[in-house]
């Protein structure tokens, strides 16, 4: 039997989100835009969706705008704000454990005549409050910070960074990337103080492809592609709406379900950490908070190795962002952590499916390999 604890990485889709999507290829199937009556039932089925969106994200359903995934909400976001802001100023804050679609989007400014400050982590991974004060300017004109680290877990407070601009009256647009944090750690974008929030379908039991940008209201954020009027004008393209529906269904559910499996998942992580503790005295535990990434080492160990002996018993994990596809950890490698930390570090994603046993028999496999590969 498969374990499958990469759901950081991606998730499977739900049933109720998979039953939307497919009500939405072979009943609702219309172009949204059409104005008969099979484009009629398709506009309401995107609208009802995007309520279901706004719904679990806290906010008003006119804010949410979907996208191609958490990647184009980020372009968008960071390309087009940096636009809107630009009268501002041309710096721009993020930091160094930002997930690559942000990562890239900052080059692509650096190039346009932007200067970007990229903050450090402390040693849990979080980025200090004290630390974008400090890098805080005049001609700041964005700030953008992961919600929760893709990697370790580790949660920014952005509603502190939120309250910092309004104290300094800063005009910086404030943006997060909150596709690890969407219905795994509560918040709504008034909480956090945020202009812009980017979520991603596929990491909540949606299908890939599909995502939205939180955008608040009355900010006149630009279009990033030119197109149709489809979103208001503001992101062209004929809707995806089995994706959307589904995206809707599985956020509706997850969300209906979140006082009951945010505790669990929480515990499960905590339970994890204190077998692996428990089982393999060499084993570091790398900081983070969310109740859904458990990131952890074995230093002498390389994780690529790791990963073929618990694959071999059809345990699924991985060493860092899914994205990268085999390169070291910039996160990690930001935290300071030594090379042999780095080199045998694998993270482990939970989902509300998540079962006690499933870890159970990843932490005894940890502990097959470590006495195996260790005698090699």
């Amino acid at each position: 039997m498969d374990i499958y604890l990469d759901n950081a990485a991606t998730t499977r889709v739900c049933p109720a989100a998979a039953e939307a999507a497919m009500r939405a290829m072979t009943e609702v199937y219309g172009n949204p835009s059409s104005t008969h009556r099979v484009g009629r039932e398709a506009r309401r089925l995107l609208e009802d969706s995007r309520k279901q969106i706004a719904a679990a994200l806290g906010c008003a359903s006119g804010e949410v705008f979907f996208t191609s995934g958490g990647t184009e909400a980020d372009n968008w976001a960071l390309l087009s704000g940096s636009e809107l802001a630009r009268r501002t100023g041309r710096h721009i804050i993020s930091s160094q454990t930002e997930h690559d679609a942000v990562r890239r989007s900052l080059d692509v400014l650096e190039r346009r005549g932007f200067t970007v400050t990229r903050l450090a982590p402390d040693e849990t991974g979080a980025i200090p409050i004290d630390a974008v004060a400090a890098a805080l300017r005049p001609d700041t004109a964005l700030v953008s910070l992961m919600l929760v680290n893709n990697e370790t877990g580790a949660i920014n407070d952005i509603a502190a960074v939120s309250r910092l601009l309004r104290r300094q009256k800063s005009a910086a647009l404030l943006h997060t990337d909150a596709v690890q944090g969407f219905l795994k750690t509560p918040f709504s974008p008034k909480r956090l103080g945020a202009d812009l929030v980017s979520i991603s379908g596929h990491k909540i039991h949606a299908p890939k492809g599909v995502g939205a940008l939180y955008i608040r209201q009355g900010l006149r954020l630009p279009p990033l592609l030119s197109g149709g009027s489809q979103e208001n004008g503001l992101r062209p393209g004929t809707e995806p709406l089995p994706a959307i529906a589904a995206f809707g269904a599985a956020a509706a559910e997850a969300s209906a379900q979140m006082a009951e499996y945010l505790p669990r998942m929480q515990q499960l992580r905590q339970y994890c950490a204190d077998t692996l503790r428990a089982h393999l005295p060499g084993v570091v535990l790398i900081p983070g908070g969310a109740g859904h990434i458990l990131s952890f080492s074995l230093p002498g160990y390389r994780s690529e190795v790791l990963m073929n002996f618990l694959e071999a018993r059809g345990i699924s994990v991985s060493k860092s962002s899914a994205c990268k596809k085999g390169g070291r950890s910039h996160v990690l490698e930001a935290m300071g952590l030594p090379a042999a930390v780095i080199d045998g570090a694998l993270r482990v994603g939970l989902s509300r499916f998540t079962t006690q046993k499933e870890l159970d028999t990843l932490c005894l496999a940890l502990s097959e390999a470590a006495a195996s590969l260790a005698h090699r």
